[in-house]
């Protein structure tokens, strides 16, 4: 049973951004003052990549700790299965409260309404579709940065927030750490919490909380062709990424100072890179994420960087090991990625591919079996293809 001996841990999972996209990791283009601080502070796991570059998936895998299709979501629209066994299960039955804020993006869909939009932000999630959170308020999706819908254990029906959405949806997560009638996240046991953001997701042109937009510096890898695109969405992606920031940061400083943090994202971005964009390519921009870690056992305080090959769908195990007074460290070699399904969306990747990452290699192979891409990561930093078949 826990008690407030075990510490609080706290998720923050974020939607499209990219590990190159920060300030601690040398992006001249990023300003992340608050995420350079927590980096400066705990372990920077800079090899972290997503199991699959599409965020259903992600969530599915870093919520269960099991790959897609295993974890019950093989397409973009299917639902994580109500019996499927979560973090929030396994953490309830350590005796923490458990509690989920912001974007789910695993419920049952409408594949026909738009992606963007009030449909999916104010669907309902059914309470037995969860994941088995003791305390859940969000919403399914729709992306609307500004001026989210949210519903959940408090509201039955959806009730708009105005205000930027990473404002909203952390500022919940603040009053209830400074309520002190909260019995989830200031009650009698530890707890455990996940604040899931959309942003810096498209639509890019969404105002980004007062942040105004700015000339960026284009990397070498976006091709002629592609710069003009890359360069207008860039600009309203950091825009994101620096107003997100600063809600992260503000929701940071209202924690306890025993609470471990996680700052992650589902997946990342291509925006030009090889004359691609968004994701489910498996270059660097999409497949490699963030992921740091404050206060953790083992995460000392001075802040160090780490070359572990962790993957996304680690931080169940990691999660269980930090609640039991345990530094985590991972064993393998290489972590897997794959895209087993494709999405039938604009400018995504085109065919099922599956591969593996160390920190010097990464290898992708089609459906068949059959090569792709290779790529030597010490010596190609824009990471060109070294192999191309069909």
């Amino acid at each position: 049973m826990s008690s407030r001996s075990a510490p609080n841990i706290l998720w923050i999972v974020t939607t499209q951004w990219r590990a190159q996209a920060c300030g601690y990791a040398g992006d001249v283009n990023a300003r992340t003052p608050h995420l350079d601080v927590l980096a400066a502070r705990g372990v920077n796991y800079a090899q972290a990549v997503t199991p699959h570059p599409f965020g259903p998936f992600a969530r599915a895998a870093l919520l269960t700790g099991v790959p897609s299709p295993a974890n019950g979501v093989r397409d973009y629209y299917d639902p994580l299965p109500i019996d499927a066994r979560t973090i929030a299960h396994e953490m309830s039955e350590r005796g923490y409260a458990t509690a989920f804020f912001g974007k789910w993006g695993l419920a049952a869909r409408d594949a026909n309404a738009p992606l963007v939009g009030e449909a999916h932000a104010r669907m309902i999630v059914p309470a037995e579709a969860r994941g088995g959170f003791e305390f859940w308020e969000g919403f399914e999706g729709g992306f609307l940065i500004n001026d989210p819908w949210l519903h959940g254990t408090r509201l039955s029906e959806p009730v708009r927030r105005r205000g930027y959405q990473s404002d909203v949806v952390c500022g919940q997560v603040s009053a209830e750490i400074l309520d002190p009638k909260s019995k989830i996240l200031n009650g009698e046991r530890s707890w455990f919490a996940v604040v899931s953001l959309e942003a810096p997701h498209p639509p890019y042109d969404a105002p980004a909380s007062g942040v105004e937009r700015r000339e960026v510096v284009l990397p070498e890898n976006v091709p002629a062709g592609a710069t003009g695109k890359a360069v207008r969405e860039l600009a309203g992606y950091y825009a994101h990424i620096e107003a997100t920031d600063r809600a992260i940061g503000q929701l940071i400083a209202t924690l306890p100072g025993d609470v471990i943090v996680v700052f992650t994202s589902v997946h990342g971005d291509v925006h030009g890179a090889h004359g691609l964009f968004r994701k489910g390519w498996p270059h660097e921009e999409s497949v490699r994420v963030p992921l740091l870690v404050r206060g953790a056992p083992g995460a000392e305080a001075g802040g160090r960087r780490s070359d572990e090959m962790v993957s996304l769908i680690d931080l169940p195990a990691m999660t269980r090991a930090w609640a039991e007074g345990r530094a985590w460290s991972c064993p393998r070699e290489r972590a897997e990625i794959s895209m087993p399904s494709v999405v039938a969306l604009p400018h995504q990747c085109d065919r099922v591919w599956r591969g593996w990452r160390t920190s010097e290699r990464k290898e992708i192979f089609n459906a068949d079996g059959s090569p792709w891409l290779a790529f030597d990561l010490t010596k190609d930093p824009g990471e060109l293809r070294n192999l191309v078949s069909g």
